[in-house]
């Protein structure tokens, strides 16, 4: 299984699984972890371990930080450094790729390739409109 660890400065982490679980359901396997002002990066190192401790070696973990270089961020490199075949990161995490994420993790497609698909999804996600721009306005 393809589990997810979101992860922020603060409590965005926690909010924005939420507001996935409103629109997509709630998952299995996702993890949000909330860092506060006065830890640091061996804190953020150790929350890391708690939570993967509790996750069967044979899965997959990526790693939806919410700022590219950010201390979240920074705690899960060594992670990736240690086994990129097991571990994925993005920074920039927003709600369109976590709720991407919950489809693509049940592709069975390989992990660098989930990693890229939700990079692109979150890109895609941040768009301007303009008036007359033609949008399916539907919910």
């Amino acid at each position: 299984m393809l589990r997810l660890i979101v992860s922020s400065h603060g409590k965005l982490a926690e909010e924005l699984v939420e507001s996935s679980y409103m629109i997509f359901g709630r998952q299995d396997g996702v993890f949000a972890l909330e860092f506060d002002l006065d830890e640091d990066l061996n804190d953020i190192k150790e929350k890391y371990r708690t939570v993967l401790a509790g996750v069967p070696e044979n899965d997959q973990v990526i790693f939806l930080c919410d700022l590219f270089g950010g201390s979240p961020f920074n705690g899960a490199k060594a992670f990736i450094d240690e086994n990129s075949k097991r571990y994925g990161l993005i920074g920039g995490v927003n709600l369109a790729m976590l709720i991407e994420s919950y489809v693509l993790r049940q592709s069975g497609k390989p992990l660098a390739e989930v990693v890229s698909m939700l990079e692109e999804t979150g890109r895609y996600g941040i768009r301007r409109y303009e008036a007359g721009d033609d949008i399916d306005d539907g919910c």
